[in-house]
Order: structure tokens, then C-alpha cells, then sequence
């Protein structure tokens, strides 16, 4: 006999996590990323830029690679989720892939600039998870800019400047990773992950992993860092 209340529904699945690393150019992001998604069923979010591609770049790997005329009439249609302007060139990141990953449950990594990041911020408020990856010291990170022969000497000199200016205002990101070890600081890119995600659960229903997880990024939470570790970082 067929019952005449209605099925229940079935349980909505929790939105996915919305992880966004940002940090100097030449600090590592990218390797690290490599190394933490790996085999991982993530959305990776693959920005636009009107910059040249570097040697090894893949269209649509790396980035995807468009004309300055493309990417502004994109942004005309607001067609970013953010977009900024960095030494000149144009870089955004389309917003309908990513609110789709979310909706299905699906983790959301952004790799971007500073500034495009508080823009995702401010759009998006406490549910983007703001990751600044910091170099151990300025020095190491000329070293770096330096050794990828892929910067004239005055552009290099620019973004030492501003990476100057964002390790200062370290305090604006939520999780602060420096990148000196990469084994550690793949570790705790994916205790930040979990512990986000234990967030989003009642605590009863926690797992051992999610409380070593939420234990383990209180030591890179940035509330944790004093002014003169990061001035530490600069003028080293």
C-alpha cells in the first residue's frame, strides 16, 4: 500500500570549500599546490591573464591566455569572480565554474594575486578561506625571482616592494603557510583544509583526524603572528 506522505528528501550535500592562496610572485605557490592537491577531487580554478606565457606555460594549464580587448570585455559582462591589474598585466578569475564546484560540493582552489584575493574576500566574506603563503625571508625571495630569469631587474624590484607591503599586512589572511620546507608546508595546507571542513560539522560528529587538524593550523593561524616576526621576514 503506497503511503500518501511525501519521500523525504535527500540530504543536501555541503557546499565545498572555497580555498584561496595567495602570496609573492616567485614564493612557490605553485609547486605547492602541486604537491597538496595531488590526487585530490578538487575544482581548480585556472585564472585569465593578457601576460605572455612563460616557457613551459600551457594555454589553459597554467593560466588562460588571452588578449587585453577579451579579458576587459569579460570583465565589462562581470564575468570575475575578481580581477585585478599586477606589473602591468591584467589576471581575473571567472565566476561560473566555481560557484558550480561549490554547489555540488566540490573543493574550490584559487591560486591569485593579493589584491584579487581581497576581492573574493569582500565578495564572498568569511566563507573564502584566505591562505598567504610567505616566503622565509625577502632576501631568499630575490634569490628565487632572480634564479627564474623570467623578470627584467626593475620588475623584479616592483614586486619585492609589494611583497614587502603584503607580508606586513600578513594579518589580513586567515592562514599564514611559509614556504621554506616543502613537505611541512604541504602538511599544513591540508590541515587547513580539514580543519575547514571539520568546521562546517557539529563537533560531535568529529573525527580523531579533524581534531589533530584543528589543533595543528592554530600554529599557522595568522591572529598567532606578531608584528616583529613579520618585520623579521622583510628585513631579512
Amino acid at each position: 500500500m503506497m503511503s500518501d506522505s511525501p519521500s523525504n528528501p535527500a540530504p543536501k550535500v555541503p557546499r565545498g570549500l572555497l580555498i584561496v592562496m595567495t602570496g609573492a610572485s616567485g614564493v612557490g605557490k605553485g609547486t605547492l599546490r602541486e604537491q597538496w592537491l595531488k590526487d585530490q577531487d578538487v575544482f581548480y580554478s585556472t585564472s585569465w591573464t593578457t601576460r605572455e606565457p612563460r616557457e613551459g606555460e600551457v594555454n589553459g594549464r597554467e593560466y588562460v591566455f588571452v588578449t587585453p580587448e577579451e579579458f576587459l570585455t569579460k570583465a565589462s559582462q562581470n564575468g570575475f569572480l575578481e580581477h585585478a591589474q599586477f606589473v602591468g598585466n591584467h589576471y581575473g578569475t571567472p565566476i561560473e565554474p566555481i560557484e558550480a564546484a561549490l554547489e555540488r560540493g566540490q573543493d574550490v582552489v584559487l591560486e591569485i594575486e593579493v589584491e584579487g584575493a581581497m576581492q573574493v574576500k569582500e565578495r564572498m566574506g568569511e566563507e573564502a578561506v584566505l591562505v598567504f603563503i610567505m616566503p622565509p625571508s625577502l632576501t631568499e625571495l630575490r634569490r628565487r625571482l632572480t634564479g627564474r630569469a623570467t623578470e627584467t631587474p626593475d620588475r623584479i624590484e616592483k614586486r619585492l616592494t609589494r611583497a614587502t607591503d603584503e607580508i606586513r599586512e600578513a594579518h589580513r589572511f586567515r592562514y599564514v603557510v611559509v614556504n621554506d620546507d616543502l613537505d611541512r608546508a604541504v602538511r599544513e595546507m591540508r590541515a587547513v583544509q580539514q580543519a575547514e571542513r571539520a568546521a562546517q560539522k557539529r563537533r560531535e560528529d568529529w573525527t580523531p583526524e579533524d581534531y589533530a587538524a584543528t589543533e595543528a593550523v592554530q600554529r599557522v593561524h595568522s591572529r598567532n603572528l606578531s608584528a616583529a616576526e613579520l618585520e623579521k621576514v622583510v628585513s631579512s
